[in-house]
């Protein structure tokens, strides 16, 4: 089994998530990381997908995925060919004894505290998966009392945009002139 990332350029509508989601459900695949959002476009959304399977049949769900009207295109990207990111927010506890080497981690990391009370730091950072488990590795022994981490997103390097070349021309109303 091989991590394959897969940047997914949809419809913004409802539904379209639900029926992604179904087609490697049907198939048997656990999503390891899923994040949607807008684009430069309103009309349209992108999909960051990571999934863990084999390439064939990694294939034919991207075969299935393009079936579906909602999709436009999908582009798998490479690691060296994509800069990677998650978001993790997290809290530690944090008393008088601890507070300041929490801060000097914080620094290490390149983090920023995000909320300050008188028995816990909340922490944000970004960076790719390897980085958040090191610094979740280094907070540990502070103690963690709670922690979300977002889906990866993922961008190809370079000046070309996925988007290029793959928007569907947007029909022009038909105008009656001098009627």
């Amino acid at each position: 089994m091989t991590v394959h990332t897969l940047s997914v350029l949809v419809e913004n509508k409802p539904g379209v998530l639900a029926r992604i989601a179904g087609l490697f459900s049907r198939r048997g695949f656990n999503i390891d990381s899923l994040a949607v959002g807008p684009t430069e476009h309103p009309e349209i959304s992108r999909m960051t997908i990571v999934v863990n399977v084999e390439e064939s049949p990694l294939e034919q769900v991207t075969k299935q995925l393009n079936k579906l009207i909602e999709v436009i295109k999908i582009v798998e990207l490479e690691d060296r060919e994509s800069i990677e990111r998650e978001l993790l927010l997290v809290k530690v506890k944090a008393d008088l004894e601890t507070r300041s080497q929490i801060l000097d981690v914080v620094q290490l990391f390149k983090a920023r505290v995000v909320d300050v009370s008188p028995d816990a730091i909340t922490i944000e950072v970004t960076g790719n998966s390897d980085k958040l488990t090191d610094f979740l590795r280094v907070l540990e022994p502070f103690g963690i009392r709670e922690l979300v981490q977002s889906g990866l997103v993922a961008i190809g390097r370079g000046g070309r945009s996925i988007t290029e070349r793959t928007l569907r021309p947007v029909p022009v109303p038909v105008t009656a002139f001098g009627a």
